[in-house]
């Protein structure tokens, strides 16, 4: 399955299916003709999996990169541009970011800074990294201040999304992904009764068709784009929270689906939705196999100190909400409100 992210001369698809890495060697011939050397940016851990079987087609070298959200710091980009420089990568040749979330967006930004640009590929081998991460160019690694906060636009050549790495994957990790699906499938306003959480390769396709319209149609998040943040206002705050405790005490795509539900709940204090759509965020949350409940540990004061931050906000409390027109990005949110509705929501059971 091909899907197109249209941008222009910039434009490029998005391979999904068993298999796709093996087209890595086509893209660059076709995509970036002048490269000669390809790093292949991944984990110690990624490397050493069965599937890990990638040629570009030219010279290459693999570079290994922190595991986990660990890669996403300022002293791991500076060691993986040292990295580049040792290899003489030119700014005719090519990264190729292969793993999760983490390591795509590292790989990313790496490849729009070094030289102050060069080619990039994507090879996301985790589900948050295939319907997400690794598509529409947003690149950054984080700050003791909250997630993602230095990065840049840059779009990649082509994401190749092989569900083979997916066979892999711990059940954790996978379900945790999840809770970008989950995002994509409330944002289009389906039913929790129509959710098929077997048919991993249709919610994937989903999401990413999703995911390639909106960025097709506002690249730099001037305006639908940032409807992909829904959920995420809350959801960093967690995972900046969980961090502070322990590297693992959240993934991503489980803050995000704790974020939808809280959504949910906010936009109905607001009046904008009935309880109906609060029950079905639940739903849609809890058939993926994700919590829709807040972590005793995050406590109010904290959670809203880094929703302040968040890079989406303009010195308020901005949040993605439902409507009864669809979704908005709602600025100045009382931060009172929020306050009591994340009250509210610590105390369900």
């Amino acid at each position: 399955m091909r899907i197109a992210v249209e941008l222009g001369a910039r434009s490029y698809e998005v391979v999904l299916g068993a298999g796709a890495r093996h087209e890595l060697a086509a893209l660059v011939h076709e995509r970036a003709p002048q490269a000669r050397v390809a790093a292949i940016v991944t984990s110690g851990t990624l490397r050493r999996q069965p599937w890990f079987s990638l040629d570009a087609g030219i010279e290459q070298h693999v570079v290994e990169v922190p595991e986990g959200e660990s890669a996403k710091s300022l002293r791991a980009l500076g060691e993986l541009c040292e990295r580049l420089a040792d290899l003489s990568l030119s700014r005719r040749d090519v990264i190729v970011g292969v793993g999760g979330g983490a390591v795509t967006d590292l790989a990313g930004f790496a490849a729009a800074v070094y030289l102050r640009g060069i080619s990039l590929v994507q090879v996301p081998t985790s589900v948050a990294g295939q319907v997400d991460a690794a598509i529409g160019g947003k690149t950054a690694v984080n700050l003791r201040a909250g997630k993602n906060l230095v990065g840049a636009f840059h779009q990649p050549l082509g994401v190749l999304c092989d569900f083979d790495t997916l066979a892999t994957l711990p059940e954790r990790e996978r379900r945790s992904g999840l809770g970008e699906v989950a995002k994509c499938w409330l944002l289009e306003g389906r039913r929790a009764s129509d959710l098929d959480a077997g048919a991993m390769a249709e919610l994937i396709a989903l999401s990413v068709r999703l995911k390639a319209a909106i960025v097709s149609g506002d690249e730099t998040e001037g305006g639908d784009r940032a409807l992909l943040n829904y959920g995420h206002t809350l959801g960093h705050a967690l995972e900046a929270v969980a961090l502070e405790r322990a590297e693992d005490e959240l993934r991503h795509g489980e803050a995000v689906a704790v974020g939808l539900c809280f959504a949910a709940r906010l936009a109905h204090r607001l009046g904008r939705v009935g309880p109906d759509v609060v029950a079905n965020h639940d739903d849609v949350v809890m058939a993926l196999g994700l919590s829709s409940r807040l972590a005793p540990y995050a406590t109010t004061t904290e959670v809203l100190n880094v929703m302040a931050r968040d890079k989406k906000a303009h010195h308020d409390l901005t949040f993605v909400l439902a409507g009864a027109r669809g979704f908005d990005v709602v600025r100045g949110v009382d931060a009172g409100v929020v306050a009591e509705v994340l009250e509210s929501f610590r105390g369900e059971r």
